[in-house]
């Protein structure tokens, strides 16, 4: 997509969605005020989204100085901020304000009007543009800001393969009333993205067991590109299609095709289970030992707790007895129960002084002796 100004990046993927009707992403976040080439994966291919962030861009860049310059001095200054660079992001960006480094592939001045200059910037992906201007001018001794700023190319992909807004809802209102040519035009393939990416052919009948993430043997390896351990690899099928993007285990001069052995292992699969006819073969679940019962098993468990619920309600109340109902003389309840005749507790005698007898309890029994602290 041609991106416009105003609009944010999510805007415009969430507007073609709508007009496909299909799940879309972005790759590559481009501020509301910043123009130019913007991908929209759609569907599956979504998954890719690492994969194109990871692209070099290309942008021209406005830069208006705060003060008067030369144009010598202008461009040996440009010259100077080509290799690595330390940047911060902006005030204002979608990512936390971490020191990080980034490389300028090229930094060319195609023209100077005054104080406002007119920069291509080749650059690693994750560069601030803004922060590229705001060192070049303090570098010139001056000061300076962007102005205005255009994305012109993303990976593969540059201003001359995009299309606005306008024209895409205009192919799709073309392919509902069943011309589809020019909406297919502005579709891409998953493999235009693999750029800079190694590439593994596979057999057909390997193809299928991937889409369903299994790890990829040396048995169904065709061909190679070169590659070191855990680096990015495509497995593309013999037809130049892909099906996933994994991580090499091994490096690419120790695998030979048809010998046994994981190579890669698949991290995004992109092509759909069931494309390719299954070339593998799934085994039966062994059978389990059966285990032997024990006297006391569950199962003669459950037939007693079925034979008590049988049982008649007389029968069960015998096994479940009650409480006892307390009567409702409390006096003959004391006297008759067991707490009762331990305490010995026959009529009680009117309360006052003198009530007992020496070495009795004034409730009739003997006194407990007590015995003295720090004797045995």
């Amino acid at each position: 997509m041609d991106k416009p100004r105003g609009p944010s990046s999510h805007e415009v993927a969430a507007w073609v969605r709508d007009m496909l009707g299909m799940p879309c992403g972005h790759g590559g976040t481009l501020d509301p005020d910043v123009s130019g080439v913007l991908l929209v994966m759609i569907g599956r291919s979504a998954r890719l989204a690492p994969v194109i962030l990871s692209h070099e861009k290309e942008y021209i860049a406005l830069l208006r100085l705060h003060g008067d310059a030369t144009e010598e001095q202008i461009r040996e200054t440009a010259r100077e901020f080509v290799g690595k660079n330390y940047q911060r992001p902006p005030l204002k960006s979608a990512v936390a304000r971490a020191l990080r480094i980034r490389t300028m592939y090229e930094i060319d001045v195609l023209g100077i009007d005054g104080r406002d200059v007119l920069l291509r910037v080749r650059c690693e992906a994750g560069t601030y543009i803004r922060s590229l201007c705001r060192h070049i001018g303090f570098a010139i001794g001056t000061g300076g800001q962007m102005v205005e700023l255009r994305r012109i190319r993303s990976g593969g992909y540059d201003e001359s393969m995009c299309c606005s807004l306008h024209a895409l809802r205009d192919a799709v209102e073309q392919a509902k009333n069943g011309n589809s040519k020019e909406l297919s035009s502005y579709i891409r393939t998953p493999e235009s993205v693999l750029e800079g990416i190694p590439t593994v052919t596979i057999r057909d009948t390997a193809v299928d067991a991937l889409c369903h993430g299994a790890s990829l043997a040396g048995v169904g390896v065709t061909a190679t590109d070169s590659f070191k351990k855990d680096s990015e690899v495509a497995v593309m099928t013999a037809q130049g299609e892909l099906v996933c993007i994994g991580t090499a285990t091994v490096p690419s001069d120790t695998i030979v095709p048809g010998e046994t052995g994981i190579v890669i292992r698949p991290k995004m699969v992109i092509m759909q289970a069931g494309t390719y006819p299954k070339g593998w073969v799934t085994k039966p679940p062994a059978p389990r030992p059966k285990k032997k019962a024990s006297p006391t098993s569950r199962t003669e468990e459950r037939e007693v707790k079925v034979e008590k619920k049988n049982v008649s309600p007389n029968i069960q109340k015998s096994l479940h007895p009650g409480p006892k109902k307390r009567p409702g003389n409390s006096k003959e309840y004391l006297n008759n129960s067991k707490n009762g005749r331990r305490r010995d507790l026959v009529d009680k005698p009117a309360k006052g002084k003198g009530s007992g007898k020496k070495g009795q309890s004034k409730y009739g029994g003997s006194k407990s002796i007590q015995r003295k602290k720090g004797t045995r």
